[in-house]
């Protein structure tokens, strides 16, 4: 099935492509990785998102948490939806979850930057920072700023 070189030579007019050759030889450009930078849209988008979870956890800590008498009325018993949030966050950042969580998603975004991880741990880091997991929501928002401490491209 193969063919010999004087004939694979008549054939693609090159020994060293005996099988195929390309059309043109530099058709591969090089592989080179783009840096990882935000659009404007992008920016927006994570500065609502930013905005929208640190106003819930400031929401839910201030008139959830910490309002005595709505914490007695949720400690009585009472069935409404602050009550239900408040429980789930009160589980949640007592075994550290939010502070966790962003500090994973910081770390994965730190090796591979991608908006949906920029957008998942702005939101735990956020929900973390207020919701008493400061210390593992702060080194994770550390780590989101040295993701952006890339080198800047060469200009000709």
């Amino acid at each position: 099935m193969f063919l010999d070189a004087a004939r694979a030579s008549r054939i693609s007019g090159n020994i060293a492509c005996p099988v195929a050759c390309p059309p043109h030889p530099d058709h591969i450009a090089p592989m080179t990785k783009k840096p990882f930078r935000l659009t404007p849209y992008q920016v927006q988008f994570l500065i609502v998102v930013g905005f929208l979870s640190v106003g819930y956890a400031s929401y839910l800590r201030y008139l959830g948490i910490e309002l005595s008498t709505v914490a007695l009325a949720c400690d009585a018993g009472l069935q409404t939806a602050i009550c239900k949030a408040r429980s789930v966050a009160t589980v949640l950042f007592k075994n550290s979850v939010f502070g966790i969580v962003a500090l994973v998603v910081a770390t994965l975004n730190l090796m591979r930057p991608s908006i949906v991880l920029l957008t998942v741990g702005i939101v735990a880091a956020g929900l973390g920072i207020v919701l008493y997991n400061v210390v593992l929501s702060g080194l994770a928002i550390g780590l989101f700023i040295l993701g952006f401490a890339r080198p800047a491209p060469a200009t000709a």
